[in-house]
């Protein structure tokens, strides 16, 4: 009880924290698009434009489906948008009527797979890394930007209320979850269930899952917290000083 009443004190007002719920149609209607959807994902991979310009593509964790509109508008790529989220299936489906969005993939394979801030998310991540080899095709490639992993300052992804750095190694998670039912009604007791999941997918993990996978790593760049790129080499201090990962894995020939 003690705990909890030192983290709402370092919290935010829930009067200054909004709440766009992706189930309701008025608020979703209302949301504000990215001017650049693709602007992250073309900072980690320059050369972006060789991999999907005219290629079928899976949009692996679409969400509100902003990115696969934007590659097939400005790539001319075939995108297909997989998520899991209805609210957000319906709302890509209602703004961007020239893409497929689904939640089930059947007996489509593709020339790439773009996956951005998703890993992190995902119930079952070697389950997703599994289904996303299989829907490759030979030589075909996966680009995935993540981040912050788990131990990141703000690996939690709870900075929307609180700002304090590390809060899931200061406090249980018992004491997060609790005072963040001030915030959001998702009802979540354990960092799994919060809307939108949470694996707790530290670089450990990540390279252990991709390691299994049976995809060859092609690239792998880790960004560190305040650009201090050299603190992501040191074992031990790696996994609390790194906030993105980049990555691009290649389906065997």
């Amino acid at each position: 009880m003690l705990a909890e009443k030192l983290l709402a004190r370092l919290c935010k007002d829930p009067s200054e924290v909004p709440y766009d719920d992706p189930l309701d149609p008025d608020k979703v209607a209302k949301r504000q698009v990215p001017a650049e959807p693709l602007a992250n994902l073309e900072r980690e991979f320059p050369d972006l434009d060789r991999f999907v310009r005219g290629k079928d593509v899976l949009d692996f964790g679409c969400g509100f489906g902003d990115q696969s509109g934007e590659l097939a508008r400005k790539y001319a790529a075939r995108v297909v948008g997989l998520d899991s989220h209805p609210g957000y299936l319906a709302a890509a489906r209602a703004r961007y009527p020239a893409v497929t969005f689904t939640n089930q993939l059947h007996e489509e394979t593709f020339d790439v797979i773009v996956s951005q801030d998703a890993m992190e998310h995902f119930d079952d991540p070697q389950g997703a890394l599994a289904l996303m080899r299989n829907v490759l095709r030979p030589g075909a490639k996966v680009l995935m930007h993540f981040g912050p992993p788990w131990y990141a300052p703000y690996g939690a992804h709870a900075n929307f209320f609180c700002p304090v750095p590390w809060l899931q190694l200061w406090f249980s998670e018992k004491t997060v979850l609790t005072v963040r039912r001030r915030y959001r009604q998702d009802g979540a007791r354990r960092y799994e269930e919060v809307e939108g999941g949470l694996n707790q997918m530290s670089l450990a993990k990540f390279e252990r899952i991709v390691k299994n996978s049976g995809l060859e790593v092609e690239r792998l760049k880790y960004t560190g917290v305040k650009q201090l790129h050299f603190l992501t080499k040191i074992p031990g201090i790696r996994e609390f000083m790194t906030n993105v990962v980049t990555v691009v894995l290649r389906a065997p020939a």
